[in-house]
């Protein structure tokens, strides 16, 4: 594995933070805590350039990546995944479908269920942030070497809360297994 040092991934630690085996548990993880903070930071940061020059925000990426993954969500689905109001959905949805990168449709069993597609534009969209975040995270796994992808999934699947973590984990094997082409929703 590499070592992540000031300039490097692997082992990040600053010159003055201990090794892990004189580090107590009653103490705060400083060092992960703010790793997480900057690393998310610069996750969301290089997506967020292109969003805001469409006029959208983090909460429109949200909306395009699971709709995007999930063709045919429903909507109260989406407010579960992304732990939100429905008043807080309502604005950046109205304007993903105005500026036609969200499709909406009616249930075909229940015409009250409202069901959430991309568009091709949002598809492309989608797929333009994920490449900038997939760029980054491809760049630190090839420094860190073999292992290190099945080393993170672990890590951020465990940082997930346990009564949640089974569910998440179900539906990105279902969002992988569905394989979404970018495509309109059905006719």
């Amino acid at each position: 594995m590499a070592d992540i040092g000031v300039t490097t991934v692997g082992n990040v630690r600053s010159a003055a933070e201990p090794d892990e085996s004189s580090h107590p548990a009653s103490e705060p993880y400083w060092d992960l805590i703010e790793l997480l903070f900057f690393a998310y930071r610069d996750f969301v940061g290089d997506p967020d350039e292109v969003l805001e020059r469409l006029g959208f925000g983090r909460a429109h990426h949200r909306v395009l990546h699971f709709v995007n993954r999930n063709p045919g969500m429903k909507v109260a689905d989406l407010l579960d995944v992304l732990k939100i109001t429905k008043q807080s959905l309502g604005r950046v949805l109205k304007q993903l479908i105005d500026e036609g990168y969200i499709v909406q449709k009616e249930g075909a069993n229940d015409r009250r269920q409202r069901l959430l597609f991309v568009s091709p534009a949002g598809a492309a969209l989608a797929m333009k942030l994920a490449g900038l975040q997939t760029e980054r995270i491809a760049r630190v796994l090839d420094e860190l070497g073999p292992g290190a992808r099945d080393a993170a999934r672990k890590f951020l699947a465990g940082m997930i809360d346990a009564a949640d973590r089974d569910r998440v984990l179900r539906m990105i094997a279902h969002a992988d297994r569905v394989q979404p082409r970018g495509e309109d929703a059905p006719s």
